[in-house]
This record gives C-alpha cells, sequence and structure tokens, in this order.
C-alpha cells in the first residue's frame, strides 16, 4: 500500500445520463463498458479492451452520487484519509463532499486553493 501512496487510483464521471457517455466513450475510446448493478439503475465501470482492466467509471448522479461534481474525477491514494482532509482544509482547500465509505476504503472530495477538484482515497 505504502508504494501507492500519491498515485492516481481511480477516475471517474458523474452525469445525468451514465449510458449517454459511457456509449461515447465506448465508441471514441474504445473501452469495454461492464454494468454495476445499483439497485433500479446500472453505473458503468470502464475496461481496457485487450485485458478487461477496469479503469474508469461512469455513474448516474443519482442516489449516492448525487452530489459528487460532475466531469471527470481522479482519486489519489492518500496513507490517513482523515489526515489529508484536514491537511488540506489547513493548506487553503476546501472539503466539498466530507469522508465516507467507497469499495473498499473511504474516500471524500476536496477542491484545491485554484479550485481544481480531486478525491482523496484511503484503501
Amino acid at each position: 500500500m505504502a508504494e501507492d501512496i500519491g498515485k492516481i487510483g481511480w477516475i471517474d464521471m458523474t452525469v445525468e445520463n451514465a449510458e449517454e457517455l459511457r456509449d461515447f466513450y465506448a465508441t471514441v475510446v474504445g473501452l469495454k463498458p461492464e454494468a454495476v448493478d445499483m439497485g433500479a439503475y446500472s453505473d458503468f465501470t470502464m475496461t481496457m479492451p485487450a485485458s478487461g482492466e477496469a479503469v474508469s467509471g461512469i455513474c448516474h448522479a443519482r442516489g449516492s452520487n448525487a452530489d459528487l461534481p460532475g466531469g471527470w474525477l481522479i482519486y489519489f491514494v492518500v496513507a490517513d484519509l482523515d489526515a489529508s482532509a484536514a491537511a488540506c482544509v489547513a493548506n487553503g482547500g476546501k472539503l466539498r463532499f466530507e469522508p465516507r465509505a467507497l469499495s473498499g476504503g473511504r474516500f471524500c472530495v476536496i477542491e484545491d486553493p485554484n479550485g481544481a477538484v480531486a478525491a482523496l482515497y484511503q484503501p
């Protein structure tokens, strides 16, 4: 895990119409979508066509994702989510989305002093 600190560990997009963007990136980039059952609808993991490796997600702006910012969101791997979130605020950033659970760990969304948005993820 220590070797992953600072790595971009994931990237996803939260949009109103995930199917439309799923199809766009499948056609334009060549990624293969895999449905992720969210109950009443599906979000999508986008995979590399040759290896099947999951490289990104395209999610509906619904349910637990309703308040996430739109557009591509990168997730930086951190050693201690709470300490990193506190350091963000102490260094002029903002916490846009409080820490919460995410498959296999926890994450939060921050805004840096320049206004760029990213997520912090602790496996």
